[in-house]
This record gives C-alpha cells, sequence and structure tokens, in this order.
C-alpha cells in the first residue's frame, strides 16, 4: 500500500521541475548579450517549448492511460533532461538549432507528458477531493520559478549559461524519474485498459463537452497570459511604477500564481468546478473593466493579483472539471486535448496584445476586448449550469471505476 499523500509530493516533485520553463527570462538576456542572438530568437526558443508541451499533452494522453504515471514519468524525464542538455551544448557551439531542437522540442515533450503523468493517479487516490490534489501537484508548476529563477542565476554567475542546462538536465532527471517510480494507481483499480484504448480523439471532436472545456480554458489562459507577457510596461505605463517596484511585481505574480493554483482549486470541492468557472469570469469581467481606471498603485496591484489567481486556478481546477464530465479514467487523454488551448492562448494572447498596444497606444481597448470575452465565457457557464450542471464537481465520496 502505498501513503496517498506521498504520491501527492511526488506529483509535486515533477511540476516543480518541469515548471522551472517559466523561468526561462532568467537566461534569454544574457543569451543576448553572450552570443548576439536576437530577442525574437531567443524567445522563439520558449514559444516552441510551449507549443510541443501542449500538442505532446495531446498526443500522447492515451499514452499515459495506457502504460500508467510510472513509465511516462521516466520518459518525460528522460526528454526533459536530454533536451537541457542539448540546449547546453547548442549554447556551447552557439547553435540556435541545437537551442531549439533541445529546450524546444526535446524539453516541450517531456513537459508535455510530466504535466499529466500525475494527474490522473491523483484524481484516483483523491476521488472526494480532486480539487485539492490536482491543485497541489499544479501549484509546483506555478511556483518552480521563484525555486528555480535563483538556482539559474547562481549557477550562471559561476560558471556560465552552458553550465545552466547541463546542472538543471542532471538534477531534474534524477528529480523526475526519482518522483515516477513512486505514482501508482490505487490497489484494486483497472484503468479500463479497453475503454482507453477505444477513446479516440475523432470520438472526443463529436462531442460539444469537449469544446466547451477548451474554449474557456483557452479564454482564461490568453487573458491571463496576455497580461502577464505586458505586466511590467505596463505598470509603470498605467499605475507610474518605477522599473524596481514592477520588478517587485512581476515576482508576486509568481506567488499569487502559484496560491491560485491551490486555493481556488481547492474551493472547488465544496461549490462545484461550473459554479468556479462563473467566479472565474465574473470576477475577470469586472478586474479587466476597472484595470484601465485604476491609477493608485495599490489597487492597481491588487487587481492584477486577483486576475492571476483566476489564471492560475484555471489550470489546476479544469483536470477534476474533465474528470466530473467524462470520467476519472480519461482524464489524461483528454487533458492532453484540452491543453491544445494553452498552446493556441500561449501564442496569440501576447501576440495580439502587442499588436494592439501598438496600434492603439494603450492599454484600455485591450482591457475592453477581455472584458468582452469574459462576459461571454460567463454567460456560457451560466448556461452550463442552467441545463442541469449544477451538481457535476461535487462528488463528495470516493468512487472509482474499475
Amino acid at each position: 500500500m502505498k501513503n496517498r499523500w506521498l504520491i501527492a509530493a511526488s506529483a509535486v516533485g515533477i511540476h516543480i521541475s518541469i515548471g522551472s520553463v517559466y523561468a526561462w527570462s532568467v537566461v534569454s538576456k544574457p543569451m543576448i548579450a553572450e552570443y548576439g542572438w536576437t530577442l525574437k530568437q531567443v524567445s522563439l526558443t520558449f514559444s516552441i517549448a510551449i507549443f510541443c508541451l501542449g500538442f505532446s499533452a495531446a498526443f500522447l494522453g492515451r499514452f499515459v492511460e495506457r502504460y500508467g504515471p510510472r513509465k511516462s514519468g521516466t520518459i518525460s524525464a528522460i526528454l526533459f533532461g536530454a533536451g537541457l542538455v542539448t540546449a547546453g551544448f547548442g549554447c556551447h557551439c552557439k547553435s540556435l538549432w541545437l537551442l531549439y531542437a533541445g529546450y524546444g522540442v526535446l524539453g516541450g515533450t517531456g513537459i508535455g507528458i510530466g504535466y499529466i503523468a500525475p494527474i490522473s493517479a491523483l484524481i484516483q487516490w483523491f476521488a472526494e477531493k480532486k480539487g485539492l490534489a490536482t491543485g497541489l501537484a499544479i501549484m509546483g508548476f506555478g511556483f518552480a520559478s521563484l525555486i528555480c529563477g535563483p538556482l539559474m542565476q547562481f549557477i550562471m554567475s559561476h560558471w556560465g549559461i552552458p553550465a545552466v542546462f547541463y546542472c538543471l538536465g542532471a538534477v531534474y532527471f534524477v528529480m523526475i524519474s526519482g518522483c515516477s517510480q513512486y505514482l501508482a494507481m490505487p490497489e484494486g483499480y483497472t484503468t479500463v485498459r479497453k475503454d482507453a484504448a477505444n477513446f479516440s480523439a475523432a470520438t472526443l471532436l463529436t462531442d460539444w463537452r469537449f469544446y466547451f472545456l477548451w474554449s474557456v480554458f483557452f479564454i482564461n489562459i490568453a487573458c491571463g497570459i496576455s497580461l502577464l507577457s505586458v505586466a511590467s510596461p505596463m505598470a509603470q505605463e498605467i499605475a507610474g511604477l518605477s522599473p524596481a517596484a514592477a520588478t517587485t511585481l512581476v515576482g508576486l505574480i509568481g506567488l499569487f500564481n502559484g496560491m491560485g493554483r491551490i486555493g481556488w482549486s481547492s474551493l472547488s470541492d465544496h461549490i462545484g468546478r461550473p459554479i468556479l468557472w462563473g467566479l472565474f469570469f465574473l470576477i475577470q469581467t469586472a478586474c479587466f473593466f476597472m484595470l484601465g481606471r485604476v491609477e493608485n498603485p495599490i489597487g492597481f496591484a491588487a487587481i492584477i493579483f486577483l486576475i492571476v489567481t483566476c489564471y492560475g486556478g484555471g489550470f489546476a481546477s479544469m483536470p477534476a472539471f474533465i474528470s466530473d464530465i467524462f470520467g476519472s479514467h480519461r482524464v489524461a487523454t483528454i487533458l492532453g486535448m484540452v491543453l491544445t488551448a494553452w498552446s493556441a492562448a500561449g501564442i496569440a494572447g501576447p501576440i495580439f496584445t502587442a499588436w494592439m498596444r501598438e496600434r492603439c497606444g494603450g492599454y484600455e481597448p485591450i482591457f475592453m476586448i477581455f472584458v468582452g470575452l469574459c462576459a461571454v465565457s460567463l454567460g456560457i457557464m451560466l448556461l452550463f449550469i442552467g441545463t442541469g450542471a449544477k451538481g457535476i464537481g461535487m462528488c463528495k465520496s470516493p468512487v472509482r471505476e474499475s
């Protein structure tokens, strides 16, 4: 018998490791100065990693269901570790293509598998507290940059940029593979392999509930990640913060991102996932409406932090939401498909925000568009709740498919 809290701790360890992708900005400027690459060239590495994250999760979700979290986590460790080492060699050789192939393709694919590998196991072990369980794991992903960023800075200042990737590649390989060995399904549980094998992407694409989840997930991420992409210059322009204060604000955003993941997701076990997502869009509709009108730095920061908690809470509560609707034995497969919304929003949101900022000369038109998107999403959630979905997401007893 395994301890389910150690299962949760193992999942947190994996997510803290792969969540280091959020600390990419620590090495981006030093790369530009050291190798003469442009910001666009360096930023493309991160975009490739996020793209491969979403689509590897989509295509390998069934693999995770079939072979289980232990083998899947081990493969994640190999790909992510090898990707970081390859990226370090690319920096050593001053090769952008090796950097893209290593950190972007190999590393991004490893992140995608590692993201979904522990989730299906956690939902089975914590069937009565699915929100809490997934919130704990995905909280690690949100907090990772706070832990990894200073470590990357320390290694880089002593041994150079390639050493950052070599050292982290070795450390994360050991950490992810070690945590993966403890992952397992509960005793007596079978993952309904025949059902999982017959459940394909083609089947999912005929179900309107998939498009419902994908669209609300996309809008929540697009609004949040767009805000994150311009947080520092926006704070200086609207609230009059100094560059140093804006940098502090960005650091605190990471803290509230992680807190929102565990806080909102745990709350969903009591009020239900549909009501929680309705609250997300109600809060964000009001916040984006006020954001361009608040010049007080404290009020501005409070609104930003509240939006960011909803952004993080969406990531943490989505696996449980999927389990409520489709069943816990299909979570890895369907979550992988839904995560393509992350890839799409991660590319579309910041690009749209930058384009609108240049075209309109300010942020208020962007906020008004986000108000409209959140209001429409709120209407969709109210319609979903009103059509008999009130009981979804409020399971009080551990029920497992077997």
